[in-house]
């Protein structure tokens, strides 16, 4: 036997050894599994789950008590050519984010634009601005109901101050969307005003300064440097914040009861009432997944359309 032939057991003795996990690996896998088991569980339970069993609700006639019958798409069918407030309350949810997300992001970058390094004491007031974001929406919406009401702050200081006595904007089919839409951007800009805050203190301020020296100031430089090199924090502050428009539940909820009438009921507040009020889970479930299905559609053309608008670095 040669040496080489006696080595080669040897060798692949030793290839399988180091093949086999040692103990530190196999203790570190533990300690992984542990550490992603939680998650998982909550992941599973309050997500996967609740999202199949929609999923099976919708293709049934389901009410709270009794007994459940399989429909198919029926659920789908009447939501779509048969139901006299679904409609509607697609509507209102769209009026609501046209209205909401411009007003939203210009007020956030113009107060990130304001809150700049020259401005003192900046931290402050951007704590300030964000405040409302981490205050629970519930104690937000009360605050404004007492001073949106008719002896409420602002009707109080209209007629004092100047004489003017302002109609009230909770029962005014006219101004019931509108102070849902002004409470809304007041509670809500403060998270996209870090956003745009944290993309303008991350500037090349190489090419902010050569476009200054070839004549760039004010709203020049604004459209054609700063917010061409900020697009991507615009275009993720435009997916998020159109998403939680869609989404809009407890501010017309607690704000205005949906009304005057049902002016003011978005897609979520007609999918709550018709499966715990109208005790239609099925009918909801269904509802649920067209609006799903609507904020994927708008989420995937924003991600075709930033082609066109959004710069990002390479």
């Amino acid at each position: 036997m040669t040496r080489t032939e006696t080595r080669a057991p040897r060798a692949a003795g030793a290839t399988r050894a180091t093949r086999r996990p040692s103990a530190l690996a196999r203790a570190e896998r533990r300690q992984a599994l542990g550490f992603i088991t939680p998650a998982v569980l909550g992941l599973s339970l309050f997500t996967i789950v609740p999202v199949g069993l929609a999923i099976v609700m919708s293709l049934f006639d389901w009410p709270i008590f009794g007994d459940r019958t399989f429909v198919g798409l029926g659920n789908y069918v009447e939501l779509l050519t048969s139901s006299p407030d679904f409609w509607p309350a697609l509507r209102n949810s769209v009026v609501f984010a046209i209205l909401y997300v411009p007003l939203n992001i210009a007020i956030a970058l113009g107060l990130a634009l304001l809150l700049g390094p020259r401005i003192r004491g900046r931290a402050i007031f951007r704590i300030l601005f964000f405040i409302p974001v981490v205050t629970p929406i519930v104690a937000n919406v009360l605050v404004w109901k007492l001073i949106l009401q008719p002896d409420g702050l602002l009707n109080g200081i209209s007629t004092s101050v100047f004489g003017i006595e302002l109609p009230n904007f909770l029962v005014d089919q006219n101004w019931a969307m509108i102070a849902i839409v002004v409470m809304s951007v007041w509670a809500g800009m403060g998270y996209n005003m870090l956003v745009l805050t944290a993309a303008l203190e991350q500037l090349p301020q190489s090419v902010v300064e050569a476009a200054r020296i070839d004549g760039a100031r004010g709203w020049r430089l604004l459209v054609n440097v700063t917010i061409p090199l900020i697009s991507p924090a615009l275009f993720f502050a435009a997916v998020m914040t159109i998403i939680s428009a869609l989404q809009v539940f407890a501010q017309p909820q607690l704000l205005t009861g949906g009304g005057p009438g049902t002016s003011t009921i978005p897609i979520v507040m007609f999918i709550y009432n018709t499966g715990f009020k109208f005790q239609d889970l099925g009918l909801a479930a269904a509802g649920a997944w067209i609006l799903f299905v609507l904020i994927i559609g708008i989420t995937a053309l924003q991600f075709r359309a930033q082609k066109k608008w959004v710069h990002y670095e390479h």
